[in-house]
């Protein structure tokens, strides 16, 4: 399931919105993401189009298991990523910044091996 790496950023946004909210908006990922009202509203309707997402009558996001999928497979590389820079001696700011980064490009084999040792620790 490969998709683009803003798009995996929108889904795993929405997942750090949930969990932190409850619920989530348009609005909600505007004010988190710093884009434009219109920028979101496009994302949103490709990420419906291509069944990540469900968007009811009131405007409330609600994950597909596909997208579910992605986001919470996003997030645990993003948290994984950030803790194992952060013990190695990398600045929290830039941990979260190079895993933001990372968490896209990174091959499953590497992050694995990455989550074992992090995990060992």
């Amino acid at each position: 399931m490969k998709i683009q790496e803003s798009a995996e950023d929108y889904l795993e946004t929405i997942l750090i919105l949930r969990n932190k909210l409850g619920r989530v908006r348009s609005i909600d990922i505007v004010n988190e993401m710093g884009y434009s009202k219109p920028s979101i509203s496009i994302a949103m309707r490709k990420l419906r189009e291509n069944g990540y997402i469900i968007m009811d009558d009131e405007g409330y996001i609600t994950l597909t298991p596909d997208g579910m999928e992605i986001a919470t497979k996003i997030y645990e590389r993003h948290k994984l990523l950030t803790q194992w820079l952060t013990q190695i001696g990398v600045d929290e700011i830039t941990a979260r910044e190079d895993a933001c980064r990372m968490e896209h490009a990174i091959s499953e084999e590497s992050f694995e091996k990455i989550k074992e040792y992090v995990l060992a620790q």
